[in-house]
This record gives structure tokens, C-alpha cells and sequence, in this order.
């Protein structure tokens, strides 16, 4: 059989995109913007903790959202209905952002008013994980349904967030979710993540979670 070439391409495409995010972060800090990246597995609660998060905030803060989606813009009008602004993202199929799509979803935000803005990234814990978007901080949210051994099965994920957050802490009870386990298994993963239950239906742990986030904001742009 005849030899066939092959490219390993994997690693110059990622420093492509580091090079990239590396440079919006910068513009960004420049224009102090704090952008924060928000992934999770579909149905974990992405959208209810981000209103939360919007209503608890804006008062105090100018807020933009990109809410990106392989197609549809269910999320954005949600989003839209908490005075924030919102646009919508079409991946184009694409399972995730990197950062030349997230520039493209910052240019069209116009961000010369906000000072968070938030991006929801598309849903899963494989694709997200591998790209830096240029994001000031990355957070994700885990459910208790999915179980907590999810830091073993997805390792990339959990090793990039800064902060995670323990969604549907009300349900606990009727699902073999052990917290204390969870969060030994995120330490594994990244000892510097701060962990947080919540229930964004409830809004139990939100204010823990908001005031966080509100003083990464600060810090960024002091």
C-alpha cells in the first residue's frame, strides 16, 4: 500500500487561536470589558442562572450577553426580556466558539457601554473546553442529574475554570449526587477552582456566586 502524508495540524490551529484570544483579552482589558465564558451540557440551567445572574447585577452593572447556538434564538429573547443586551450567535453547526468567533460576537455586541459581558457558549463539555475565547475568566455549571463524577469523565473542562457552579442543588435528595465527593474530584482536576452550589430556580448560593463575580469584574477593571 502506498504511504500517505500526514499533517499533524491540531496544535498549530490551537496556538493560532491562542494568539488570537490572547489579543482580544488585552483589547478587551483595555476597553475595560470583563468577558466571561459560560459552559455547560445542555439542560444544566445555563440560561435560568444567567437571568438570575442578569437580575441580581444590573443595577449595578452594564451587562451584554452573546448567546451562541448551533441554530434557534430562544435564549436570546429570554435573555432579552431582563433588559440586558443580547444577540444571538449562529455557530454554523460548529460544536463551539473560539476566539475569532467570539470577536465577531463581541464586535456585534458593541460593547462600548458593558462591562460584563457574558458569553454562553454552546452546550457541551468536550468542544468549549478546547478553545480559548479570549475570555477574562471561564466558568461552568454542573447539575446534580448529570452526577458528580463528571470532573473524572471530563478532565479538560474542569481544569479551566476559574469558578464552578453546582446547579439543582434542590433536587439533591432524589439523585445519587455525593457533593463532598464532587468537589474532591474538581480539586483533583484544578485545586484553584472555586466551587459553588446553587439552585438558579430558587436562588439559593446566587448571591455567593454574584458577589464573585461582581468583584472579578471590579478587579479587572481597577
Amino acid at each position: 500500500m502506498k504511504d500517505v502524508r500526514v499533517l499533524e495540524i491540531k496544535e498549530s490551529v490551537f496556538a493560532d487561536n491562542d494568539k488570537q484570544a490572547d489579543e482580544l483579552r488585552k483589547e478587551l482589558k483595555e476597553k475595560g470589558v470583563f468577558l466571561l465564558n459560560l459552559m455547560s451540557s445542555p439542560g444544566s440551567g445555563k440560561t435560568t442562572t444567567l437571568t438570575r445572574t442578569i437580575e441580581a447585577l444590573r443595577d449595578t452593572l452594564k451587562i451584554g450577553v452573546m448567546e451562541a447556538d448551533i441554530d434557534s434564538d430562544v435564549d436570546a429573547h429570554t435573555i432579552a426580556k431582563t433588559g440586558a443586551k443580547a444577540i444571538q450567535l449562529h455557530t454554523g453547526g460548529m460544536c463551539h466558539l473560539d476566539a475569532g468567533m467570539t470577536r465577531q460576537g463581541i464586535e456585534g455586541l458593541e460593547v462600548g457601554d458593558v462591562e460584563l459581558a457574558i458569553l454562553e457558549n454552546v452546550g457541551n463539555l468536550v468542544c468549549p473546553a478546547e478553545f480559548d475565547t479570549g475570555a477574562s475568566k471561564n466558568a461552568m455549571i454542573l447539575s446534580v442529574p448529570e452526577g458528580h463524577d463528571k470532573p473524572l469523565k471530563y478532565p479538560l473542562m474542569f481544569s479551566i475554570c476559574d469558578v464552578v457552579l453546582i446547579n439543582k442543588i434542590d433536587v439533591m435528595p432524589y439523585f445519587d449526587f455525593d457533593m463532598e465527593k464532587c468537589e474532591e474530584y474538581i480539586a483533583m482536576r484544578n485545586p484553584n477552582a472555586k466551587v459553588i452550589p446553587i439552585c438558579a430556580k430558587t436562588g439559593e448560593g446566587m448571591e455567593e456566586w454574584t458577589n464573585w463575580l461582581k468583584a472579578q469584574v471590579n478587579e479587572w477593571n481597577a
